[in-house]
């Protein structure tokens, strides 16, 4: 296939349509390891690799677009936060920023606890294998169906999001006769530094019960009100947001949620044992992103609870958080096939993939930024500003906004974006009719789908006419 340059957009210096100043990489064939799963490579021939098994093997084998999960850089991310935190908090995995069943049982093995937001999310958790009492339920209007299948099971506990759920759970507790550990999902007013529909811990949002007008405190008394119909209240619940960096608005959640904590105890004479900070925190996209390590974040948010309760004077509670996007989301990028290219004279070069917002809906939704790299071969052309876009009817079907690929990318070639692990898959649609893409799992040289790609078949299966 003849890759003859095409014309180039912006080079370094130039400053693009939208007002921002960009420069390409010094080595366009070089990988981050910033953005990139551990055990990817740039091999000696110029093809991508995880973990031995190259993207032209990936490709023919399971088609594109594809979710590419590097297996070991998952378990060791577990790891990493499992023992950064210790025997003294709790882990749990948010299950939103992807769920299956082999996550699932990878969770299990490496010690951590899951988070489920709905009974499809509980259904797979109990389908991989995971203990119930390893299972929290969160939810701004968890059904009654969900609640009762969630108390049946035994989960762990229940983060109560409103006074209409507080009663709805102590009315399946009573009539079924069992004990049921809970959190009060409390709204602290901290303005994280993220995107508005990320941030969920101001008072103008449906997460929560607010802290600042009473409502949080008011929730406590009517969940201990209940407590012989079965709720036992375990701590308090606070979620600033996601993809955060600052460490501040933790600080200031913390101190926070342990006054609440001990006007509780002034007022109830009970001091609740368990705090869970939430999760949120940042990964890296780009190069630009600076995420803090988990040790880093352990340190920080232990010290913070220790110091804001000894202010108090209370015993410090058993920390909890959740960092699904941290532990997913660098571990697998998407795996794609260049259909078409349309250089625009002074603007970019347009790269049309076989996937786009179907696959990956969060840069048209939060304007998120991605990196980008051609996969199936090195080049040693000069640097071109692209924008990678989908092949959907929408013009804001883009996947990566601005970024550099070299001059010579072509109908065939195969992009990688990396740092596509977390929502990518879960937040997947169907739209234009399009099966979703397989999530490939790879180790030790070997790939297998954890999850199928869809086939028409799939999407005529619910169709029933």
């Amino acid at each position: 296939m003849s890759r003859s340059a095409h014309p180039a957009g912006p080079r370094h210096g130039d400053v693009l349509p939208e007002g921002h100043y960009t420069a390409p990489p010094a080595d366009l064939n070089a990988l981050d390891p910033r953005v990139w799963a551990r055990t990817v490579e740039r091999r000696a021939d110029g093809v991508v690799a995880v973990a031995g098994l190259d993207v032209n093997e990936l490709a023919a084998t399971y088609g594109t677009p594809a979710y590419v999960l590097d297996e070991d850089d998952f378990r060791a991310r577990c790891r990493a936060w499992r023992e950064a935190f210790g025997a003294n908090a709790d882990v749990f995995y948010a299950g939103k920023a992807f769920l299956s069943r082999a996550v699932v049982r990878w969770l299990h093995e490496e010690g951590l606890n899951l988070d489920v937001c709905s009974g499809g999310e509980l259904t797979t958790a109990l389908a991989g294998g995971m203990p119930a009492e390893r299972l929290a339920l969160h939810g701004n209007n968890k059904s009654l169906e969900e609640i009762e299948r969630a108390v049946a099971a035994g989960v762990g506990r229940i983060v109560l999001d409103s006074f209409q759920e507080i009663e709805r759970v102590a009315d399946v507790t009573r009539r079924l006769g069992v004990r049921q550990r809970v959190q009060v999902r409390v709204t602290v007013g901290v303005e994280a530094h993220t995107h508005e529909f990320i941030a969920t811990a101001h008072e103008d949002q449906k997460f929560g019960l607010a802290l600042a007008d009473g409502t949080a405190a008011e929730a406590v008394r009517r969940v201990l009100a209940r407590r012989d119909d079965g709720l036992d209240l375990v701590g308090i619940h606070s979620h600033i947001g996601s993809q955060i960096f600052d460490m501040a608005g933790f600080e200031v959640s913390a101190r926070r949620v342990v006054g609440l904590l001990d006007a509780i105890r002034n007022e109830h004479g009970l001091e609740l044992p368990e705090i869970d900070l939430g999760g949120g925190l940042g990964i890296a996209y780009t190069p630009e992103d600076d995420p803090s390590e988990p040790h880093e974040i352990a340190k920080t948010l232990g010290d913070i609870v220790a110091r804001e309760c000894d202010r108090a004077g209370l015993a410090p509670p058993r920390l909890s958080v959740e960092p699904g996007r941290a532990i997913v989301g660098p571990t697998a990028f998407t795996l794609y096939r260049v259909g078409t290219v349309k250089p625009l004279d002074g603007l970019r070069t347009y790269v049309s993939v076989d996937g786009g917002m179907s696959d990956n809906i969060r840069t048209a939704l939060y304007d998120a930024e991605y990196s980008v790299a051609l996969a199936n071969r090195a080049s040693q052309a000069p640097p071109t500003l692209i924008r990678v876009v989908g092949k959907h009817c929408e013009s804001g079907d883009i996947v990566v906004r601005n970024a550099y690929l070299p001059a010579d990318v072509a109908p065939g070639d195969l992009l990688a974006v990396p740092a596509t692990g977390a929502y990518c898959r879960s937040m997947a649609s169907n739209y234009n009719h399009t099966p979703r893409p397989p999530v490939v799992a790879v180790r030790g040289g070997t790939g297998r789908a954890i999850v199928r790609r869809e086939t028409d078949e799939d999407l005529l299966r619910l169709d029933v006419g």
